[in-house]
């Protein structure tokens, strides 16, 4: 099979979708991998790292995308790519396409097949835990007084109190938002409506400054908080919030929302997706970082954990082809978003209120 790897356009994102390691794993394995010229530099992979493991470097995305059955990507297909795109091709990558009518249209339209990788991670996505660590860190800058903060240290000194943070949602994003929290001696309260998160988290967090309660304990700590982490991600048709905007008066003025989940008035109403270059806005008086992408930030790490996780997908596919390999693997097949001008993805279907092939129908047909 022919593979191919871009340099990713959105803004301040600095990952790829593959390194040398896994493109000499497809080689090895029989596949042909073409990658764009620099695909990799800000991951710290450079082009001659990928002719050394038996990749093809071109010029160009177009160039890339001519050549190319298999795309691999990170970010979703932008309208500066969609001239590229034909019938044959397999786009793999994290297209979020349940509020981009737009992009389905187009998909749907040519015909291709497009896998949603965001949908295929059964222990969560490897660069979660990188996001949660980001945003905290970045949570921990805006505590500072040049930044609006309220100036305290993020570890006790003096007598004086560290920095209190809230972290909603103890998943993949909120334990690596806490760790790195706790690591540098803020307070935090982590908030889950599970149990069984709670439990694991003061096990894991045993002899920090940290402890576990129910999500409806949330607005005990509005009026004393220095900084609140959303790691809860939130379905996307329900109209109801966990922090709503009337609420952001109970807060203090120097306080920071920090939205990594980034869904749109979704568990945080105020909440709405921005980028590095523009990462804070107010609302209330209430500053909110909220960069949809906080994993580009770091792309050696983040581009590592995520090559390393397609990479079995990409090795069914290349053996076995999309249809079988969905057969054969569960969670590939969750992403199995749309092919031959039918839409597969249930929740794209059921958000934008258009007719779809539920997914064990049309594995069953195919």
């Amino acid at each position: 099979m022919d593979f191919g790897v871009t340099r990713e356009i959105k803004p301040q994102e600095g990952r790829v979708a593959l390194l040398p390691e896994q493109v000499r794993a497809l080689t090895a394995s029989g596949h042909r991998v073409r990658v764009e010229r620099d695909a990799g530099r800000l991951s710290g992979a450079l082009d001659s790292d990928y002719l050394g493991a038996g990749a093809e470097v071109l010029e160009t995305a177009a160039a890339v995308f001519a050549a190319s059955e298999t795309i691999v990507k990170v970010k979703e297909i932008l309208p500066e790519e969609y001239a590229y795109l034909d019938l044959r091709h397999i786009l793999f990558t994290n297209h979020h396409t349940a509020l981009n009518r737009e992009v389905t249209d187009r998909f749907l339209e040519i015909g291709l097949t497009a896998l949603s990788a965001e949908e295929m991670h059964e222990s969560g996505s490897p660069n979660c835990p990188l996001a949660g660590e980001v945003g905290a860190f970045e949570g921990l800058r805006l505590c500072l007084a040049p930044h609006g903060g309220i100036g305290r240290h993020f570890m006790a000194h003096f007598g004086a109190p560290p920095v209190k943070a809230v972290v909603i949602g103890l998943g993949g994003v909120g334990q690596g938002a806490v760790r790195l929290l706790t690591r540098l001696g803020c307070q935090v309260v982590g908030l889950d409506v599970s149990r069984a998160a709670r439990f694991r988290s003061e096990v894991a967090f045993s002899g920090a400054n940290f402890r576990g309660q129910g999500i409806e304990h949330l607005s005990d700590h509005l009026h004393d908080s220095d900084m609140l982490i959303n790691c809860v991600k939130w379905e996307k048709s329900r109209r109801d919030h966990l922090l709503t905007r009337s609420m952001l008066k109970q807060m203090q003025s120097t306080a920071v929302i920090v939205d990594i989940s980034c869904d749109e008035a979704g568990a945080i109403e105020s909440s709405r997706p921005t980028s590095w270059a523009d990462p804070v806005y107010e609302v209330e008086g209430i500053r909110h970082f909220c960069v949809d992408n906080i994993p580009g930030a770091v792309p050696v790490a983040a581009s590592a954990g995520y090559a390393a996780a397609l990479l079995p997908f990409l090795l069914a596919i290349g053996e076995h082809g999309v249809v079988d390999a969905c057969r054969h693997d569960a969670w590939l097949a969750r992403g199995l978003t749309c092919m031959a001008g039918k839409l597969i993805l249930e929740e794209t279907g059921r958000l934008q209120n258009r007719p779809y092939v539920p997914l064990a129908t049309f594995l069953e047909a195919a």
